[in-house]
C-alpha cells in the first residue's frame, strides 16, 4: 500500500508536550509511523483531514469494505486504557461503536460520527442537558467491569490532598468553600457505587449519527456513583440562573442528596487540579458549589 500523507497537528503537539513532556514528545514523533502501520494493518484509506483533542490524533478513514469510520491514536495511560472496556460494554448503546482496538498500543477503530453536529451546537441549552441526563441514565445503568478504575480510590485521595491545596487558596471564602465540598464527599465517600461512569459527558464529546440523534464519545471510565457525572452539564455553558433547573433534570431518576455531595466532590476534584497546576480555582465551578449548597 502507497504511504498516506498523515498530518499530525501542531496544536496537538504543543498540548502533548505540555501535559506528557518527554513521553509526550516521543509520541509524537513517532505518530506517522504509527498510524501508517495501522492504516496497512487494519487495510484503511484516509478520508479527510486530521483531527483532534488535548491528547488524540484522529483520522477520518474509510475500510476495505467502504465503510466510514476513524482511527484514533493516544497515549496508553491510565485514562485510555479503559475506554475500550467501556465501549465494548456499552456495544453502540448511546455510545460510539468500537470497531477494532490494539491492546498494546490502545489505538481503536470506531464508528464515524459526525464532528460538525455536537450537542454543544444546539441552541436550546434546556434540551442539550435533557439528552446528557437520558445518555447518562444509559450509560450508567451497567455495572463497572473490576478492571476499571474506581472511583473510590479517587475520592479518598482527594480528600488527602485538599487540607495542603487550601494553603493555596488566598480567599478565606474560596477556602471554606472548598473545604464544605471535601466535608460534603466525606459523608458519601464509604458508598463510592458501582456503575460503569463515562467521567467525561460535556456537550462537546456528544455527537450526532445517522443510526441515532446522539451518541457519548471519549470516555474516561470510572466505576462509582452516577452523581460524579453531573457537574459538566451544569456548569459548562455556565448559566447561574439555570443551576438549579439543570440539577434537576440530571437527578430525576437519582437519589438527590447523594448526587448533590457527589456533584460537590467534582467541583472539588476540578478545583484541586487547577491549584495543583498554579492557577486559581475557576469561579464559575466555585459559584456552582455555592448555588448547589442552598
Amino acid at each position: 500500500m502507497v504511504p498516506e500523507v498523515i498530518d499530525v497537528p501542531a496544536a496537538l503537539a504543543a498540548e502533548q508536550v505540555k501535559y506528557n513532556g518527554p513521553a509526550g514528545h516521543a509520541f509524537i514523533t513517532a505518530l506517522p509511523d504509527l498510524a501508517q502501520s495501522f492504516l496497512d494493518r487494519w487495510q484503511l484509506r484516509l478520508d479527510g483531514p486530521s483531527m483532534h483533542g488535548v491528547s488524540a490524533l484522529v483520522l477520518p478513514v474509510t475500510t476495505a469494505d467502504g465503510a466510514n469510520a476513524v482511527l484514533k491514536l493516544q497515549i496508553l495511560d491510565e485514562e485510555s486504557a479503559g475506554e475500550p472496556v467501556a465501549l465494548r460494554l456499552w456495544n453502540g448503546d448511546h455510545a460510539v461503536r468500537l470497531l477494532r482496538h490494539d491492546e498494546p498500543t490502545g489505538t481503536m477503530l470506531l464508528e464515524r460520527l459526525d464532528p460538525t453536529r455536537m450537542l454543544s451546537h444546539l441552541d436550546d441549552v434546556h434540551e442539550a442537558v435533557l439528552v446528557i441526563a437520558d445518555l447518562l441514565t444509559h450509560l450508567t445503568a451497567l455495572p463497572a467491569p473490576t478492571d476499571i478504575r474506581r472511583l473510590d480510590d479517587i475520592a479518598h485521595a482527594m480528600l488527602e490532598q485538599t487540607p495542603r491545596a487550601l494553603e493555596h487558596v488566598p480567599d478565606r471564602a474560596d477556602r471554606r468553600l472548598i473545604a464544605d465540598c471535601a466535608a460534603a464527599l466525606s459523608e458519601v465517600v464509604a458508598e463510592p457505587g458501582d456503575r460503569l461512569l463515562h467521567w467525561d459527558l460535556h456537550y462537546e464529546n456528544v455527537l450526532a449519527a445517522d443510526r441515532a440523534p446522539w451518541l457519548a464519545i471519549d470516555p474516561k471510565p470510572l466505576a462509582g456513583d452516577p452523581g460524579f457525572e453531573l457537574l459538566p452539564a451544569i456548569a459548562d455553558r455556565y448559566d447561574p440562573a439555570d443551576v438549579h433547573w439543570r440539577f434537576d433534570a440530571l437527578t430525576a431518576t437519582l437519589d438527590r442528596d447523594r448526587a448533590r455531595a457527589w456533584t460537590l466532590a467534582r467541583v472539588l476534584q476540578d478545583c484541586l487540579w487547577e491549584i495543583e497546576d498554579g492557577r486559581p480555582p475557576d469561579p464559575r465551578r466555585l459559584e456552582t458549589a455555592r448555588l448547589l449548597r442552598i
